[in-house]
């Protein structure tokens, strides 16, 4: 309920013009209710169970399995119209898929079957469980590079091929767990603390080293360094020069590499076109195959594929380590490599959800991607995930529903078993080709000068996590990518900003003076708003900048002769909420101030402050009437008592 009382707290009889409208407090809501408030807001902030109110128990039965596997729903929809755009896009998506996946797998130091494997068993899962009807499963060269990356530094897959490809499934299955973990536990917040400035920063970073690393096939060097870092990898280059490249390796890569760009360039210029440069890589593939087997190049150094085995996935779940000294670095990449994944598969789930104008369940894709590693680890797959160049094609082929992604994997299956002995004469170089033309796409310079311009902060963790993986390495660029995403967050948390506001002309409305030069301060009373939550990790800074305020303004008061600050009002409309500490802040304030002879005001606190200042007796101590509506009714309070002093 609403009440009224006198200004200045009097036993006066109750002008009209000196009634104003108090801050109540909310209703107590009970500690119970609020942590059930609290808990809904954190991890069911998306009402996932409104769906099953006033149901029939077989109609809830069948919403909690729909719930786990979507397909069950959108199922009964179906029909030949969604199927004819669904099987285009799959073969589309399936032509542009087999190319990528045998470079991709060399990318993770795996035999070429193995990103095969991983463009059939993992779609088919996330098919049934997936909620985006866009996004196309399968390898991706950055995930495939980290994933590499880590693994070699632990075991060397050259000298321990057997043991290197274990840690790779052991890698995947808690890839897969921790996926399916943060889903289930509704974590999937946390991806969203890697910033997408830090996110376009590793991912260019990664391009330009996926790039650099195709330098090897696509020059012909044998021997080629481990390591990422653009300085060690120009070195291998260049130390192989006079006698380590290959000129009919070169003519390949460089051929096909020109013809790649053109056919990307075509598809770009004209959208009906996309389907140029999606099938561009597996003609390029059958040409080149085509070109090694009639002129035998392969005896003239240029390097091949050769056999790559056939049949589908074999059983792998007896390969992972669940014990011995490798777990604990399986469960480490694992972890790593799977929220890479994750982070990237989201925001492409997102996208291009927002471009059809639905909506897709974070959580239910963090349940569908982690299941189907978990089992793509059990079936000799390593970490798969969704991959933006194969989705913008699936979403231009006019893709309907994940469907897509079954026609692909049962393109993938049927070239496993009758097409992968074709692929023996394929050269190296047009793989080096594909994928350099396929990771191109990943540096977006436009992104770069748009976040320069936006934030200046996001901009140095963009670069920071560019320069660490050229300079350094992958696993280094994306911890800067973390660490400079978390530092942010921590400088906004405990440095909130505060400003002060003056009083626009010919109106009521006080705004701050920085952005609106002509808001005139009124003298005698300084008006300072906070902008965030106080805690206690901001609480003491948020007392200090406002003492310094008082301070400095009273400086300038003195040298400019005007009245000496006799009331600090503060605007508390954007304190969402404030601690214990938070509120042992404002109480030193106050105390402070009153030493000075000036009175502490607050204006319009929320209902969460409001509550937790009358919890703690504040409202008593600064007193009732000192705590406002707005910043003009105390304005309006403490003019007419400015006006009293100065007579």
């Amino acid at each position: 309920m609403s009440g009224t009382y006198p200004d200045g707290g009097g036993s006066g009889a109750k002008n009209p013009a000196e009634v104003r409208q108090r801050v109540l407090a909310p209703p107590k809501a009970g500690l119970l209710k609020d942590i059930k408030s609290v808990v809904e807001e954190t991890f069911f902030h998306d009402a996932p169970l409104r769906d099953f109110k006033g149901q029939t128990p077989a109609k809830k039965a069948l919403l909690g399995i729909q719930a786990v596997f979507p397909i069950i729903g959108w199922a009964r929809e179906y029909n030949l119209r969604k199927l004819r755009g669904d099987v285009i896009a799959g073969l589309t998506i399936a032509s542009l898929c087999i190319p990528q996946d045998i470079g991709y797998a060399k990318l993770a130091n795996l035999d070429p079957k193995y990103g095969l494997y991983s463009s059939f068993a993992p779609p088919l899962v996330y098919a049934g469980m997936g909620s985006s009807r866009d996004i196309a499963i399968g390898p991706v060269a950055v995930v495939s590079l980290l994933l590499g990356t880590l693994c070699q530094a632990v075991i060397d897959p050259k000298k321990n091929p057997a043991d290197y490809l274990r840690l790779v499934f052991t890698a995947t299955f808690f890839a897969g767990i921790f996926q399916a973990g943060l889903g289930f536990l509704r974590l999937g917040f946390l991806i969203d603390f890697l910033s997408h400035a830090a996110v376009v920063g590793f991912m260019g970073g990664a391009a330009i080293t996926i790039a650099l690393q195709q330098l090897k096939g696509f020059l012909g060097i044998k021997t080629f360094t481990k390591k990422t870092d653009i300085v060690s990898v120009m070195k291998s280059v260049f130390k192989n020069a006079e006698h380590g490249w290959n000129w009919q390796t070169i003519v390949i890569g460089a051929s096909f590499l020109t013809f790649l760009l053109v056919a990307k360039f075509i598809g770009k210029r004209n959208r009906k076109l996309f389907w140029v440069p999606a099938i561009a890589p597996l003609i390029s593939v059958i040409i080149s195959t085509f070109f090694v087997f009639i002129t035998r190049a392969d005896k003239q150094g240029v390097q091949i594929v050769k056999h790559i085995d056939q049949g589908i996935n074999p059983i792998s779940a007896h390969k992972i380590f669940f014990s011995g000294k490798y777990l604990t670095d399986g469960i480490r990449i694992g972890g790593i490599a799977g929220m890479v994944a994750l982070t990237e598969a989201v925001a492409i789930a997102r996208t291009f959800a927002a471009m059809k104008d639905y909506q897709i369940d974070g959580n239910k894709e963090m349940i569908a991607l982690g299941s189907m590693n978990v089992i793509g680890s059990l079936t000799s797959c390593y970490i798969a995930t969704g991959s933006f160049s194969r989705s913008a094609v699936n979403y231009m082929a006019g893709v309907q529903t994940a469907v897509s992604n079954i026609v692909m994997a049962i393109v993938v299956a049927l070239t496993l078993e009758f097409i992968t002995p074709l692929f023996k004469y394929t050269p190296n170089a047009i793989l080096a080709a594909i994928i350099i033309s396929a990771v191109l796409g990943l540096i977006d310079i436009d992104a770069a000068i748009l976040i320069w311009r936006i934030d200046k902060l996001d901009f140095l963790a963009c670069m920071g996590a560019f320069f660490g993986v050229i300079f350094i390495s992958v696993e280094i660029g994306l911890l800067i990518a973390v660490v400079i995403s978390f530092a942010k967050i921590l400088l906004q948390v405990t440095r909130p900003r505060t400003t002060i506001l003056g009083k626009l002309p010919n109106s009521n409305v006080y705004r701050n003076t920085l952005q609106y030069p002509d808001a005139a301060q009124i003298s005698g009373i300084l008006i300072i708003r906070v902008d965030s939550a106080i805690y206690f990790s901001n609480s003491n800074y948020v007392r200090e900048r406002a003492s310094r305020w008082v301070r400095e303004e009273q400086e300038n008061a003195k040298e400019e002769g005007r009245p000496a600050i006799k009331f600090v009002i503060i605007e508390m409309s954007p304190v969402t909420d404030i601690d214990t500490s938070g509120i042992h802040s404002i109480e030193e304030l106050l105390k402070s101030l009153e030493k000075q002879e000036i009175q502490l005001i607050l204006a319009n606190p929320g209902p969460v402050v409001i509550e937790k200042l009358y919890a703690s007796k504040f409202v008593e101590e600064i007193g009732e009437k000192n705590i406002f509506l707005t910043v003009g009714d105390a304005v309006a309070d403490c003019v007419p008592k400015l006006a009293e002093q100065q007579a």
